[in-house]
């Protein structure tokens, strides 16, 4: 699947959005990827992990022991690539501001995971479940996601495989485009950062 297959599944799913958007990273863009309405479709989900699973397993990353995704983007696909996987999956979520594995959830210095997020912008959720599952002792081999929004620029700390990596313009909000500050900012996403 190259990237202008991925986008198109965003485009038939209506998740491709042009405006100004507030990112949960803080950063601002004339693009967003609604990935939610993307992940409402169960068969598109299972296309899109289905495709990054084959790419991370063909570009030889692994063994792997457990799937890890950071809570809430990255649960569909993680647990979608997991089952394809036929991996264990678990999920980071924030406690007190950090991730942290909860439920039951245990890793082991034993394991060796792989991180699956849902889109990628500075790579610092992934930064941050990273640092959550090292503090179990477990080691992270490799962070996948279905969208590198970065163009590649977003460091993880290891090797990142996304099945699309696109560059779509972000900016800080006090160095917005004309194009942009002429329009109201909106925010889509689900992390509480002020803009």
């Amino acid at each position: 699947m190259t990237t202008d297959d991925v986008l198109e599944e965003f485009r038939q799913a209506g998740a491709l959005l042009e405006g100004h958007f507030i990112l949960s990273s803080g950063l601002r863009s004339p693009v967003f990827l609604q990935k939610a309405l993307v992940f409402r479709d169960a068969a598109r989900t299972a296309r899109l992990c289905q495709a990054l699973a084959a790419k991370i397993t063909g570009e030889g990353h692994g063994p792997f022991t457990a799937i890890v995704s950071p809570a809430l983007g990255g649960i569909i696909p993680g647990y979608e690539t997991a089952r394809v996987m036929g991996l264990p999956f678990l999920f980071v979520e924030r406690d007190q501001g950090e991730f942290a594995l909860r439920r039951g959830f245990e890793l082991t210095a034993a394991d060796k995971v792989l991180v699956i997020e849902d889109i990628v912008t500075t790579g610092l959720s992934s930064r941050e479940c990273i640092a959550s599952i090292e503090a179990h002792g477990a080691k992270v081999m490799a962070v996948g996601c279905l969208v590198d929004r970065s163009g590649g620029k977003a460091s993880v700390g290891v090797p990142l495989v996304s099945l699309a990596t696109v560059n779509f313009p972000a900016y800080p909000a006090d160095k917005l485009p004309p194009e942009l500050e002429r329009i109201p900012a909106i925010k889509p996403g689900s992390r509480g950062l002020t803009p």
